[in-house]
């Protein structure tokens, strides 16, 4: 049979704390170990590895150049398990898991507000929620289900629409002054916030102008919609966002609309399944509180 090479937990958090505090004795009391365990965990390891991993200068432990390559990618590798641990005792009591990954500005904006809803009737299924901006790989990702903009929907997949990408531009009130309904000619005389993921918007908002293009691409850049709503929020320009997620911040006052139109881009937010597989009951669930919701 061959040989194992990989180290044992308590062989890589012996050498780690060792590392850190320069004597197996140390190390032993930060483990909670004795520090004959410890000797004999870092002998193990040395020997598994055929290497040594620390010189020993005057009854304390510094680390050889292979100690040295191998100290980050042993903490990293313990750091990974305790944040694995530390995932999986977080669904401690709940029979079920549900996994989403969802644009991160439609989650903070429209589903989180929502999820008391879904919650209510699930009180047994725990939610993970990861924030994606790219298209999900159902065959390499761990989630049940995706909610991004119809364009990201990957191949060997289902998309139904949940609601139709309509922008709007909004600014602070503070910055327009009682303005509102504001021509082209005038939001090029304001600061422009621009999506650095979606670099484009502003040139698709004049498209049908004679606006100059380097105009309309000036202005603070930042990498999310919240962003963008955050900093036209505080004064710092004129945002074109999704009216889904400027809803909020314009029902509160925030936010107003700068412009009286609205630009449909043609894409939609939509809840994405895999193909070739049933929907577990979970996410028929979800699925079908979601529609409901956006009913409401």
């Amino acid at each position: 049979m061959r040989q194992s090479y990989t180290p044992s937990i308590p062989e890589l958090q012996s050498f780690t704390a060792c590392a850190r505090l320069g004597t197996t004795t140390l190390a032993a009391g930060h483990l909670n170990l004795t520090q004959s365990a410890v000797s004999r965990s870092l002998a193990t390891l040395e020997d598994r590895l055929g290497v040594a991993l620390f010189n020993r200068v005057r009854k304390r432990l510094v680390l050889s150049p292979a100690g040295h390559a191998f100290l980050d990618k042993a903490e990293a590798i313990l750091a990974q398990l305790d944040d694995a641990s530390v995932g999986v005792m977080a669904f401690g009591g709940r029979t079920s898991i549900l996994r989403i990954a969802a644009l991160p500005s439609f989650v903070r904006s429209w589903l989180i507000p929502r999820l008391p809803g879904f919650t209510a009737i699930a009180p047994d299924i725990s939610l993970d929620i990861s924030a994606r901006l790219d298209p999900v790989d159902f065959i390499r990702d761990p989630v049940d289900l995706a909610i991004m903009r119809k364009t990201h929907q990957p191949t060997g997949s289902t998309a139904e629409i949940i609601l139709p990408e309509n922008l709007v531009v909004v600014a602070s009130p503070a910055l327009l002054k009682g303005a509102s309904n504001l021509s082209d000619t005038d939001l090029l005389n304001l600061p422009l916030l621009q999506q650095s993921t979606r670099p484009t918007l502003w040139l698709d908002w004049f498209r049908d102008g004679d606006a100059d293009p380097r105009r309309a691409l000036r202005g603070a850049r930042l990498d999310h919609f919240d962003m963008v709503i955050d900093a036209a929020i505080a004064g710092l320009g004129v945002g074109i966002v999704p009216h889904v997620i400027a809803r909020q911040s314009l029902d509160r006052g925030t936010l107003v609309l700068a412009s009286g139109r609205k630009f449909e881009t043609g894409d939609a937010y939509a809840l994405i399944l895999p193909d070739g597989q049933e929907p577990s009951a979970e996410v028929r669930l979800f699925r079908d509180w979601l529609r409901a919701a956006v009913r409401r």
